[in-house]
């Protein structure tokens, strides 16, 4: 399961936005709730951007982590059997 990233209780807070003319059109056309769709697009580019914040942070990590099992393997590999 994943954490939560923001208060899924905050209150609503208005926000003067600028969007495409001809996309607002199709959106209300569509009935698509313009403000759920962007706080559903909003936290996907959030954990999105803290996902790549986060492998630039362990990136040096990571690599060391992947050269030690690549040059000496991992500890089950005579007990593995596929």
């Amino acid at each position: 399961m994943q954490a939560t990233l923001f208060d899924l209780a905050a209150p609503k807070k208005s926000a003067n936005l600028s969007i495409n003319s001809d996309l607002l059109r199709l959106a209300k056309e569509n009935h698509i709730n313009l403000s759920q769709a962007l706080e559903q697009r909003l936290a996907e580019v959030l954990r999105e951007e803290q996902r790549r914040k986060w492998l630039a942070e362990n990136r040096e990590a990571i690599n060391e982590y992947n050269s030690r099992i690549e040059s000496r393997g991992v500890f089950s590999d005579e007990l593995r059997r596929f």
